[in-house]
Formats: C-alpha cells, structure tokens, sequence
C-alpha cells in the first residue's frame, strides 16, 4: 500500500458488537484518513466537530476556543451484557475521545455532581502545572456540586488520556482517551481505532475500597520474599495466580477483577474492529486498568509497535505487545481476511480482556481463546530505542535522584526511600537541569512508575542506544532501571506508582522545583 499525504485524522472508539442480534455495527464504513476542521470530541451522539480556536460566523479569529463539558456523575452502563451502577465522565464508558493537534488549546470545565470530591489529571500531557489535576499540589478537589475549569495547550503529539486523580476514583468509570495529532505526519494506515482496557470490579465484585481495606488488613495470602519484602495475592472473590513465565515476574498483581473490558466492553458481547484484507489499521492501546498489567496480540497477525507514551519509536514489529497501568503504545498491524480474537491476557491472573477483529464472514472465535501469538516474541520496553527526533540527546547529567521502591505485604504499606506519601522531602530539581533517576526495586512486584509533567528517556547501562521517551517505565522486580530528563515545566509535580492500590498504599512522592 502506497504512501498517503500527510493529514490529520478523525478515530473513532471501535464499536461494540451486540452479540445477542448477532450484529456489529460496521465502525470503519466510510472512514478514511482526511483533514479535521477542527477539535473532534467524541460523545454518546458521535464525533462533534469545534472549530479551531472557537472560530465560529462571525466570530473574531481569536476568540478562546470552547469548552468541553466534562460531568463526573453516577450512571449506569452497559459492560456488555451485564448492568452497572459506576461514576462516568457524561454518562459514557469510556468517557468522551477528546482530540486535538499539536499546539492547539484544551478548555474543559469540569462539573462535580458526584458524591465526593473529584478532579480530571491529564495523563502523559506536559501542561502547565496548576492544571495537572493533582489535589492538594497543584489544586483544591473539586467538592460536590461545583465545577473546575480547565485551560492548557498540547505541545507534543501523542496518545493520552485523563482520569481523576483522587483515591481509587479510576477503578471506576472516570476515564477518556485524550489524542493529539500531528498535522505534518505522514499516514501510512487505512483506519484508525483507540482501544482502552480496563480491569473492572465495580458493581460485580467488592467496591474498590473494599479491596483496599481488606488488603491493609492483611487480605493477601503471604507466599514467600524478595529483598526482605512478603508477597501474595488478594483475589476479589478469588485468588489471582502465579505465573513464573511473566515478564513482569511470577507475582504481576494483587486484585483479580471479576470482568476485564476493552472499550468497557466484557468478553460476553465484545468491541468488534471491521476492516477489508489487506488494509492497515493504528491501534492507540491505552491501558487505564488499576491493578493489571495486559499482553495484548492479534490472533494470526503481527503488532508494529510505532509509538510509546505518546512518542514515536524506531518500529519494532513482534506477536504480542506488554502494557502496564499508565502506558500507552501505538501498533500497526495488516488485516488478514477472516475473523480473529484481539486478546489482552491479564498477566498473572489466568483471565483476559477481549475483542473481535473481522474483515469477511465467519464465526466469531471463543472468548476465551489463546491466540499462538501471546506465547512468541512479546515486545516490551527493552526492544524499543526513541525516533531520532525525540531523542534528548547526551549531556552532562546535573544531579540525579536515587528511588528504592519497596513495600510490607502484611500492612500493605508501599514506600519510596522508606517513606509513604509526603513523608519525604520533595525530589529537587531547577529550571533547565539534566536529571536523572534511578528507581531501585526490591519488592518482589512490579511498579509501572508515573512522572507527571515531563517525558523521560530510558538509559541502559553500558549502552549507547537511545531508549523510548515515556511517563511511565515498568521497574520489575529487583530490577534497577535509570532515566533522563530535561528539567523544562517549572512546578510541584507528583511521582508515583501508576498501581492505584500501591499508590493509595503510599507509594508515591513530588518532584519540586528549586527557584
């Protein structure tokens, strides 16, 4: 397939099969890569198109753009056969696709209406630091019944999302996909589609803070250590299980959920992508889940993985894909003709999410097929090295930051250098400084480790391949990992494990910039 002009493109949230018709709405009719107007949001009534900079008849060309309204409220919805009660971003799962290009200016208000305090963080974005969302640092919690406006422009390309930042809120339904588009690069896919994967216990299993507590009483079953840490598993209803294939390590999570979505969709009545042979699809893999880590492949297909965190790689092409809590990667992949399972094992806890990939007639294949691919060449950050164009370079490191993650199993206290929360004092960092940090893990889990505000590169040692760029970094088990970045969004910014349940155990601290 040929080369297509560089444009920007409208995605869509891939459509949802109706399992008990037999039908599937056909997501691609139609759906070529083309020019947006302007800012795109998806709601329950389709893509809405926003005129660039709020340009409206009659309007002055530089007049604010407009809000999107962003209603945190309960609802309840549809998880693919079964019904549930939850809290929602405008009544939909996942919340709105917002979208936008590079540069361009996000206005959101935010309004409360559910029955406790809230936010939105904008995850991956590195915006201005009184709109990052974070309660107590960079804002007051939005309480009840009032309303937050939030204002602050893209500056790099990529795949994001948002999702409150307070407690266990994002066990629930509070979540979007947030894309940013290039309008110079060049398109080389057919279609393009965002899948979000989820872990899910709300209204079918314990609540979330159920679970927390149940784990801070002791709830997990105690199976040995690992640099003088306990480890176990809290299953919600059951325990999870011990996979010493795991990339991730034999212990990969605490909670096994009762459902794992794709698009909040449950294997019962799955997300279906449709396409035509031979047509090229961009997958935008965001995964918002709390607790799971997924290894995602396509049944008969290979993944080219393009993008990580929002930032373009050296492509790597491999069977299966992992993503942690927090990341997000780009993948190609080429439709064969058939039907095929998109599968996201849940790593270390015998379940998966799933999906349906169709491009002719066929049967639809069992939910809990094992697709070859999961078993072969599963890439993960150790294949990728950073685009030349985002590639921070070499320079002389100005001061570097040294974080052991550790935790007790027994109290389900997690700590960095020893300290839960705010114990510690902040991370110091000043305006234009090379940092570096070096997270030492000697828990005998695996931290996806979050820095909001900033990208990092991954360093290896005694090596001179320049790694991804990312927010957030798998650190496994006694594993020591180093990155870089450049000190250039000036502010008090959160660092922390991107485990909700590690996090609500302490497991995170602040990054300060010095004057």
């Amino acid at each position: 397939m040929g080369t297509r002009a560089a444009t920007t493109r409208r995605s869509f949230l891939a459509v949802a099969g109706v399992a008990a018709a037999g039908l599937a709405v056909d997501a691609y009719a139609g759906h070529r890569p083309q020019r947006a107007v302007g800012r795109l949001v998806r709601t329950a009534g389709g893509l809405q198109e926003r005129p660039r900079d709020g340009a409206r008849e009659g309007s002055r060309p530089d007049s604010r753009p407009a809000a999107v309204r962003l209603l945190a409220a309960p609802a309840t919805v549809d998880l693919g056969g079964r019904t549930v009660s939850t809290w929602t971003f405008n009544g939909e799962l996942p919340g709105p696709e917002l979208r936008l290009r590079v540069g361009e200016v996000l206005r959101a208000r935010l309004e409360n209406r559910l029955p406790a305090a809230t936010t939105v963080h904008w995850h991956g974005i590195a915006l201005d630091n009184r709109m990052d969302g974070v309660p107590g640092l960079t804002q007051s919690a939005v309480a009840p019944g009032q309303g937050f406006d939030y204002e602050f422009s893209v500056p790099d390309p990529g795949t994001y999302f948002y999702h409150p930042h307070v407690g266990l809120q994002i066990e629930r339904g509070l979540y979007g996909p947030l894309v940013v588009e290039d309008p110079g690069e060049v398109v080389r896919y057919d279609h393009e589609a965002v899948l979000i994967l989820d872990d899910w216990t709300d209204g079918v299993g314990p609540s979330p803070e159920a679970i927390l507590a149940n784990l801070q009483r002791g709830g997990m079953r105690h199976a040995g250590q690992a640099g003088g840490t306990h480890h176990g598993h809290h299953g919600a209803g059951a325990a999870a299980t011990f996979d010493p294939t795991s990339p991730l390590g034999a212990d990969a999570g605490d909670v096994r959920h009762p459902l794992y979505l794709v698009n909040g969709r449950s294997p019962r009545s799955p997300t279906v992508l449709r396409g035509r042979p031979g047509e090229r699809i961009r997958i935008r893999i965001v995964n918002t889940a709390a607790d799971t880590a997924f290894r995602l492949a396509v049944g008969g297909h290979r993944l080219k993985v393009t993008h990580a965190d929002g930032f373009p790689i050296r492509p790597v092409t491999g069977d299966a894909l992992l993503i942690a809590m927090g990341e997000r990667y780009d993948v190609q992949v080429e439709l064969g003709d058939g039907v095929f399972p998109l599968v996201a094992l849940a790593e270390g806890k015998d379940a998966q999410a799933f999906a349906v990939v169709r491009t002719s007639l066929g049967a639809t294949p069992r939910a809990n097929v094992r697709p070859a691919e999961l078993d072969r060449w599963v890439v993960t950050v150790a294949d990728l090295d950073a685009a030349g164009a985002v590639d921070l370079g070499r320079r002389p490191v100005s001061r570097t930051h040294r974080l052991v993650l550790d935790g007790n199993m027994a109290t389900y206290r997690w700590t960095i250098n020893g300290h839960a929360h705010h114990g510690a004092a902040p991370l110091a960092a000043r305006q234009g400084e090379r940092v570096r940090l070096v997270f030492e893990n000697r828990s005998a889990m695996f931290h996806p480790m979050h820095l909001h505000g900033h990208t990092f590169q991954v360093r290896r040692a005694g090596e001179r391949r320049p790694g991804p760029r990312k927010d957030t970094i798998i650190v496994r088990p006694l594993e020591r990992v180093t990155v870089e970045f450049d000190a250039d969004n000036p502010g008090r910014w959160m660092l922390h494990c991107h485990n909700a349940y590690h996090q609500a155990g302490g497991m995170m601290t602040t990054l300060a910039y010095e004057p």
